[in-house]
């Protein structure tokens, strides 16, 4: 057994939550679409949730600058900011994603925000939640287990065993599976292959449960997934192989968003978590739908940087589900604006207005790319206790010059109290109607034209090194008719280039196109840049080397 817990987990439990009825009660939820998940979480009945009116509510994206082990706090403050909204009297929804337990047993921790701006219950929604993940898992798995059975019983379909493109996955961070070879053991165990595993949120069925309006349009998504190719190169889809009722079945409940509560009670729905440098990194469209329907304000976060995220909330989730954010909010931290300046992690504590300067470079060029989208931007800046005056003023300068106010904000401390005065400048922004939002390229432009469009418009690389192979296989999926999909880019999370050591706002570099994926189920072309993984690895020292029960029978280590 382990010490009684500190920090976020002992903040979170230091609060008694309200039922979840009440938090319910407060968007207008009646309670036979309210199915609990014990005292305090319950799933919103899909059935109930696509019958609502269209969205009426203003959509606010919280984004941040390029990540950093400085850390930058976006959960953080989207739920901060969902507080102080419903503190000012508005009538609000928060919409986050799941935590993935990979990340939560590995380095990143947990995802649930921190000190006293989180969703509770804090420790259940980070390890299992109400099962979303593992019923994409089981759903994903299911297909792959129903291809190399489809083998075993004849090729019916003439599945060319060397270009099986659906790979197995599960929600932990393991390199050992990256790449793996089955079927061994003689024939009773199948035909012998190539396989991998990819971490469960970067599956497609993940994107296309985000992504999905309602059940028939989950099914017919399903339906698309190319799974492989034959002798002669056809395509095979999940629907050849009968899996989609199946597979459907397992993701039912699934599909049906989650409703919880930050610690002042304010409603949030929890739903999907794909992530960012990965996948599309948005929580779902039924989540975000229903809270514009219930609210007049929604809160929500797209992962890591505006690079990554908001790239793809807008190009993305934006254009497939008919959504215009109404505002944004790019939050960062002076620590983090000083390591891109050039400043070791343990040199951050020390006034240094040179490395602001310098680092600020990262924090211009993304509001300078939101502003692409047409969409008004506040700057968020979460504060630290070592932040001096001459520090917080550099920002604020900056920011002024290109028009953009900036917030000191004390959530992490304060709840939503220490975010009034940002609360006020976004609803200000969200109701002025001066959002003109598009996304970045048209549907019309071809496949390589979107990716060097995103490449050099947001990324601002020099040039883009496709390889012939790479060029042809964009052929080949246009051919197929998905030269109208928008592309989902893969690459480190920590640099607006494929290297992760190049903080601030590098340039004159070229991106890397290593392969691309066709998601036809997801509606996207997912495109690998640099050394990205699909399947994460674990630190020297996991985060799980410190979580286990007290002897009261709680959880603890979370952090």
């Amino acid at each position: 057994m382990r010490n009684e817990e500190q920090g976020d987990l002992a903040i979170a439990r230091r609060v008694t939550l309200k039922p979840i009825e009440d938090i319910a009660e407060q968007l207008g939820v009646p309670a036979h679409a309210l199915y609990r998940y014990g005292p305090h979480k319950a799933k919103l009945a899909a059935s109930w949730a696509e019958r609502l009116p269209e969205p009426r509510g203003k959509l606010i994206l919280v984004t941040a600058i390029s990540p950093t082990p400085a850390g930058e706090g976006k959960t953080t403050t989207t739920i901060g900011l969902g507080d102080a909204l419903r503190r000012s009297g508005r009538k609000v929804a928060i919409c986050l994603r799941e935590p993935s337990v990979g990340p939560v047993f590995g380095a990143k921790g947990c995802a649930t925000g921190g000190g006293y701006a989180q969703v509770g219950p804090m420790d259940e929604i980070n390890l299992h939640f109400t099962g979303d993940l593992h019923a994409v898992g089981a759903a994903n798995n299911l297909l792959a287990a129903l291809i190399d059975n489809h083998i075993y019983w004849g090729n019916k379909l003439g599945i060319d065993p060397r270009r099986i493109t659906w790979r197995r996955s599960m929600d932990l961070n393991d390199r050992a599976l990256r790449n793996l070879v089955i079927g061994l053991g003689g024939p009773a165990n199948g035909v012998p292959r190539e396989d991998g595993f990819d971490i469960t949120v970067a599956s497609e069925i993940m994107a296309i449960l985000c992504l999905a309006a309602s059940l028939s349009d989950l099914e017919q998504r399903l339906a698309r997934i190319i799974v492989a190719q034959t002798q002669d190169k056809r395509p095979v889809t999940a629907a050849d192989l009968d899996a989609v009722g199946a597979m459907t079945a397992l993701l039912k409940d699934a599909l049906s968003p989650n409703l919880v509560q930050t610690l002042e009670g304010t409603p949030a729905l929890v739903h999907g978590g794909p992530f960012a440098n990965i996948a599309h990194g948005c929580n779902s469209v039924m989540a975000t739908r229903t809270g514009l329907a219930l609210a007049d304000y929604v809160v929500t976060e797209a992962g890591f940087g505006a690079d990554l995220g908001a790239e793809k909330f807008m190009d993305i989730k934006c254009r497939q589900a008919g959504l215009a954010p109404a505002a944004t909010v790019l939050v960062a931290t002076v620590r983090a604006l000083k390591m891109h300046g050039g400043v070791p992690k343990a040199n951050l504590a020390t006034e240094n207005v040179d490395a602001v300067r310098a680092g600020a470079v990262n924090l211009v060029r993304h509001i300078e790319n939101l502003q692409k989208f047409g969409v008004p931007v506040a700057v968020a800046i979460n504060r630290f206790v070592q932040d001096t005056p001459a520090e917080l003023d550099a920002v604020a300068e900056i920011c002024g010059d290109l028009g953009v106010n900036t917030h000191l904000c004390s959530h992490w401390a304060e709840g939503g109290a220490g975010a009034m005065s940002l609360a006020e400048d976004v609803a200000r922004l969200a109701d002025s109607g001066q959002g003109r939002f598009a996304p970045i390229y048209s549907a019309e432009l071809p496949l390589e034209e979107k990716i060097r469009t995103i490449a050099k418009e947001i990324y601002r690389a020099e040039d883009v090194e496709i390889p012939a192979g790479v060029r042809a296989r964009l052929k080949e999926i246009e051919a197929r008719g998905f030269g109208h999909a928008p592309v989902c880019m893969a690459k480190t999370q920590y640099s607006f280039s494929t290297d992760p050591d190049a903080r601030g706002a590098p340039t004159g570099f070229t991106l890397p196109v290593r392969e691309v994926r066709l998601s036809a189920g997801a509606g996207f072309v997912v495109v690998l840049c640099g050394d990205i993984m699909t399947m994460p690895g674990l630190p020297r020292v996991p985060a799980a080397a410190g979580i286990g029960m007290s002897e009261a029978g709680q959880v603890v280590g979370l952090s």
